[in-house]
């Protein structure tokens, strides 16, 4: 399908769910059994909504699911997409994770509140909100947000999770995926302490094929490759309750992590000279996050007080050796990268509440750096590497930024509430060991939302938002591609991208048959980060002046329970984005590179009514367009379709047991690249590269339980 028809086809579909009439939803729901079954949608009456609220869950909700934690609940209230906090935003800023805990924010970037609701136990919930952002008070969120209320419980519970992986092919198992936490209290004092590894395998493996300009075959490749990953995390969270109407956090967390990565490619040329080309990353570092706030009274508000810290070492090695069945000498070259990456934010939030007004000023100062260390080494013959002078892989990058913001928040009418936040930040930016004169910026920021709930069952949002974006201090300096035979320039001209952003939503509630929103945007984007020639004929990242995004997304969740088939639900997500910015070389209007520009994903789920059993299956697709660098354009996906199915029994001993099995259609490893002599605006195509690799089936096991 073309990406026009796909966005018609989105919208489209997004539009009918959304005008389903009143007629179809008010149709009365099978006939019950006469005994309770928790795999059947219970009709609970809510508790009394707050104003501005849309919708309530209690736990009696969700039981068909046999939620073991808040997020296993989260996950399944229909209709509500999961946004987690970004740990790549500036700072800790405004909130932009669309989940409170108790109607307030957690400031931190170590998970958020999602990550949170992961270690709170099922049973201390009292029920989800699934509330307007407008009508909170609460800077910086928009369209809906969920409020898990969870209950003070001076018990102490845990949770244990295992999730192994098996992968048919190339990718060696994922043994220790998994968590346990014990969540505890004593007198004002509660305390979490969890140890969670996160943990992955990548492997893919097959023919790759080289044309010539003519796309006449030049040579055949054979290529493996695997990756690992473990990241267990170490963490422990404290929260003080008092004295008098103060409450305050502290959560510490340490993180060692590996990441080694092996990649052979056996290449014949047509014209003969065989040879073979190993690369290997050895990555083994750690980080640490201390996070902490305090909250207390002063005057007529409530003034909260945030400090965050977190350190990260990441020692690179990328070594690259190619061998000849000629016996010619092997040739190679070894990138060391060692690297200390460190943020420290302070802020300060004063919230208070006039009639109907509820008034925010903050005030953050964050503190960000990346001290790299890079070294280049060349295989001499005698088969020793030899260290190059290689200056420009080694920088001290500093920004300091100070940020303040004034929000306002109130109710219109009954049915509209307003949002307004204005405010600026300015900074200084830096490559401290160079004498590149630092780069001072001021930059106004703000926003501006509605919530409207113009009738019954129906909800509307509307965000237009001035955003400063992040930038990778890692493109400040020279970095090497040892596998794709390319190096990105270092560019200390870089500038983060500023935004106007304006999103709308529209969400209608089904009754017993489900919910459904439509979601769209249009982004007008300054300093547009892109790949753009450089000094010295080099390539690497930096800004283009201007930049466009518009795209829709549909998400709906349907119930079959109106229609005899108890315990089961759907839920679909379509989507695309059109981007467009000006190629620095051609001139010509094209995509932002690597941008998705359409997806979808739906997911079967039955609860078989009177059992603990529970079945499904799910599918997705992601398409990306292409990425443009000076000298090749490639297209690199996963795909056509990633497809699965489950089986889940919910009492196996007191514990939840799942089995996957997903790719069961053969979703490939795929790459088309156009290389060229040198800058392709002026240049013709030096080679054609097109992999169609096999990724196999995937093999996955969930065990959950508490004590």
């Amino acid at each position: 399908m073309s990406p026009l028809r796909w966005r018609h086809a989105v919208l489209l579909a997004g539009m009918a769910m959304i005008s389903l009439t009143d007629a179809a939803v008010a149709q009365s729901a099978a006939e019950q059994p006469s005994e309770p079954d928790p795999a059947v949608a219970p009709k609970a009456e809510p508790e009394p909504a707050a104003a501005g609220q849309s919708r309530t869950f209690v736990p009696a909700d969700f039981v068909r699911f046999a939620p073991r934690t808040a997020y296993d609940m989260l996950k399944q209230v229909p209709g509500f997409t999961i946004r987690s906090v970004n740990v790549e935003d500036r700072g800790l800023g405004q909130a932009s994770e669309n989940i409170l805990i108790n109607r307030e924010r957690i400031a931190n970037k170590q998970g958020g509140a999602a990550d949170e609701l992961q270690r709170i136990p099922a049973g201390n919930v009292e029920r989800i909100e699934i509330v307007d952002a407008s009508s909170l008070g609460i800077a910086g969120l928009s369209g809906q947000v969920a409020n898990v209320i969870v209950k003070a419980s001076k018990a102490g519970s845990g949770q244990f999770e295992w999730n192994p992986e098996v992968r048919a092919h190339f990718a060696k198992p994922r043994l220790y995926d998994g968590s346990i936490s014990y969540r505890g209290a004593t007198g004002p004092l509660d305390y979490t302490l969890s140890v969670k590894n996160s943990s992955g395998r990548g492997g893919f493996g097959g023919e790759i094929l080289i044309y010539d300009r003519n796309e006449t075959l030049t040579e055949r490749r054979n290529e493996d490759y695997h990756s690992e990953y473990e990241a267990p995390t170490f963490k422990s969270k404290f929260g003080i309750d008092g004295p008098g109407s103060s409450v305050g956090n502290l959560s510490l967390a340490y993180t060692p992590y590996w990441n080694p990565s092996f990649r052979e490619d056996r290449r014949e040329p047509l014209a003969g000279d065989f040879r073979t080309r190993i690369t290997e990353n050895e990555l083994k570092g750690w980080w640490y996050d201390v996070n902490g706030d305090w909250e207390f009274g002063v005057g007529p508000g409530r003034l909260k007080l945030i400090g965050l810290a977190h350190r990260k070492r990441e020692p690179l090695v990328t070594t690259q050796i190619t061998t000849f069945d000629s016996g010619a000498p092997s040739t190679g070259t070894r990138f060391d990268r060692d690297t200390t990456i460190v943020e420290r934010v302070g802020r300060a939030e004063y919230a208070w509440k006039g009639g109907r007004n509820n008034w925010q000023v903050s005030v953050e100062r964050a503190f960000n750096s990346l001290d790299q260390k890079g070294r280049l080494f060349d295989l001499d013959p005698s088969g020793a590497f030899v260290e190059q002078d290689y200056p420009e892989g080694s920088g001290l990058v500093e920004e300091l930024r100070y940020e303040a913001i004034g929000t306002w928040s109130r109710p219109i009418t009954d049915n509209l509430d307003l949002q307004l936040a204005a405010g600026a930040e300015i900074s200084r930016l830096a490559r401290v060991d160079s004498d590149i004169p630092a780069r001072k910026f001021f930059r106004p920021k703000g926003s501006l939302t509605l919530g409207w709930r113009p009738a019954e069952n129906w909800d509307a949002s509307l965000k237009i938002n001035r955003r400063v974006g992040q930038i990778s201090f890692y493109d400040f300096l020279s970095q090497p591609n040892l596998s794709s035979d390319r190096e990105s320039a270092g560019n200390p001209d870089l500038v983060p991208p500023q935004s106007w952003e304006f999103e709308g939503e529209v969400g209608r509630n089904l009754g017993p048959w489900g919910k459904t929103r439509l979601r769209g945007w249009y982004h007008r984007v300054e300093d547009i980060v892109d790949y753009i020639p450089l000094p010295n004929n080099g390539q690497g990242v930096g800004n283009l002046p201007r930049a466009s995004k518009f795209g829709g997304e549909s998400t709906s969740t349907f119930q079959f329970d109106p229609i005899g088939w108890q315990g089961a639900k759907l839920d679909l997500t379509a989507g695309f984005e059109h981007t467009g910015v000006k190629d620095p070389l051609t001139g010509e209007r094209r995509p932002i590179s690597s941008t998705r520009d359409r997806w979808f994903s739906v997911s079967l789920r039955h609860d078989i009514p009177k059992s603990d059993i529970a079945w499904g299956a799910y599918a997705d697709h992601s398409h990306y367009v292409r990425t443009f660098f000076l000298t090749e354009v490639y297209r690199s996906w996963e795909g056509p379709v990633w497809a699965g199915l489950f089986i889940e029994h919910k009492n196996v001993f007191g514990l939840t047991v799942r089995a996957d099995a997903n790719n069961l259609l053969n979703a490939r490893h795929r790459w088309t690249r156009f290389v060229y002599t040198d800058w392709r605006d002026r240049s013709p195509i030096d080679y054609i590269q097109r992999n169609n690799q096999l990724i196999g089936p995937i093999f996955s096991l969930s065990v959950k339980g508490t004590f």
